[in-house]
């Protein structure tokens, strides 16, 4: 079985454009905590990844949102 490594899924998942680093980077102070920026770009990312989803058509209803959790959790039980 391959190990698998938080790292190796980070380096698969994001791609991001420099301009996006840069533009984050400059909003932040000229001192700040690295999980600062790192949160900041993970939430460009996934919004970025949202709007390229419903651009798609890859959505769904707030019901249907509601019933997927509700399974969910009933198996979770």
């Amino acid at each position: 079985m391959e190990k698998y490594s938080k790292t190796s899924r980070l380096k698969k998942s994001i791609t991001m454009k420099k301009h996006k680093v840069i533009e984050t980077l400059d909003q932040l102070p000229d001192e700040f905590n690295i999980e600062e920026l790192v949160e900041k770009l993970l939430f460009i990312e996934k919004v970025e990844k949202g709007i390229q989803d419903a651009d798609k058509g890859r959505t769904m209803t707030l019901l249907d949102a509601k019933n997927k959790l509700e399974e969910k959790w009933q198996t979770l039980q």
